[in-house]
């Protein structure tokens, strides 16, 4: 009997000991790796991919419009981005010839500029018009980019008289590149225009939508017209100091909305293929090799984010509007730290989070340069401050 008692207790003994050695590697493994809790996340559509093409701008604001509509309880739809990008291109061509070339023109755009066509053009289905010619599967604007340059620049520089036929030369480009846009098409059983098909079936209005940001070089709570390249067309947006701005955001999210997000991706610790976007206490040059190898590998202390941090950032350019993303959620490590959960578009296959990513707290703190959310949730206190 003790024998078989002293047997049983070696076994409780070993096992109790096999156990926490697991327990032990167990831990470790969690602590060497980004393990990602989603708290809330909104409904949206496929990733997509912009491919090799500039407009970010098209493809992050019609994933926000999706959202809103499956938000709202519409059908689930793929809506054309080339038909935003068609319309901006000639409306920014027009900017540009009356500035006599002295004006931003580019591939590039913001989320007002969406929203800009939707209210005035409307907008198509992909499936009718996905911008994609002679057998394309993914779009390439490297071609038409150029040519729509030369084109202003002859019409805008070298021209001493604006011909009345430019409109149609620009057309043309766009045309050839982008293809026909239908003045009247069928959509399931029914006969739309673009500015109908917006109407009646997208039906969500533009002017619901603001766009926010948070710099001390304009007074806070009030609007102004952003300094970046990309605003080419003078869009206006609400200041918020950047506590009030991440109050809004999470707001948005926790309501079940989702937000347009613009800002630099251009940092060494954006890393869309690790599947990270962070920013930690360390900086990256003055890390060693194996640092800079280890850094997406697993979480870090990150930087507290300052007012004055994002103005500096801002006025010597190491912030700078780079990218157009999509937020649909928030999350949190296994440290409690928050993320926010983004959706980008360079396609489902350029990350193993199939398209998405998960952007620090900090991260979006100091690298933000505005959003675009829908004006609900905008909580009280901060709608009162901004007369809205």
């Amino acid at each position: 009997m003790n024998h078989i008692i002293k047997r049983k207790t070696i076994t409780i003994i070993c096992f109790l000991f096999i156990s926490v050695v697991l327990n032990s590697v167990f831990a470790q493994e969690k602590t060497d790796v980004y393990l990602f809790e989603n708290l809330t996340e909104v409904k949206t559509t496929s990733v997509k991919s912009q491919a090799q093409t500039g407009t970010c701008w098209s493809y992050a604001t019609t994933s926000f419009i999706e959202s809103e509509m499956l938000r709202l309880g519409k059908e689930q739809m793929d809506i054309s981005e080339a038909f935003f990008i068609y319309q901006n291109y000639l409306l920014k061509a027009e900017k540009y010839i009356r500035m006599h070339g002295n004006y931003s023109f580019s591939c590039g755009g913001q989320a007002h500029d969406v929203m800009n066509v939707l209210k005035l053009f409307g907008a198509l289905p992909d499936e009718l018009y996905s911008g994609l010619m002679n057998g394309e599967k993914l779009p390439d604007h490297s071609d038409m980019d150029d040519m729509l340059k030369a084109a202003v620049n002859s019409i805008a520089i070298k021209e001493n008289i604006i011909k009345p036929q430019w409109k149609e030369a620009i057309d043309g480009i766009l045309k050839a590149y982008l293809g026909q846009i239908p003045n009247k098409f069928d959509y399931k059983n029914n006969t739309y225009s673009p500015k109908s098909f917006a109407t009646d079936i997208i039906a969500i209005n533009p002017d619901d939508y603001i766009e926010l940001t948070s710099y001390s070089h304009h007074p806070f709570y009030s609007k102004f017209v952003l300094e970046i390249p990309d605003n080419w067309s003078g869009g206006e947006y609400y200041n918020l100091p950047i506590e009030d701005l991440m109050n809004v955001i999470e707001n948005a999210l926790k309501k079940g909305y989702s937000v347009a997000w613009d800002g630099d991706v251009s940092e060494k610790e954006f890393k869309h293929k690790k599947n990270v976007a962070i920013l930690p206490i360390l900086e990256w040059q003055d890390r060693s090799s194996e640092q800079k190898e280890t850094i997406f590998d697993k979480p870090e202390t990150e930087k507290k984010v300052t007012q004055q941090m994002r103005q500096a950032s801002f006025d010597n350019y190491s912030t700078t509007d780079d990218h157009l993303m999509h937020i649909v959620g928030i999350a949190k490590d296994q440290n409690g730290t928050i993320y926010y959960y983004v959706k980008n578009s360079w396609g489902e296959k350029s990350n193993t989070l199939g398209g998405f990513l998960y952007m620090s707290d900090s991260y979006i703190r100091l690298k933000t340069i505005a959003i675009m959310v829908h004006k609900d949730v905008i909580p009280a206190d901060i709608k009162k401050k901004l007369n809205l």
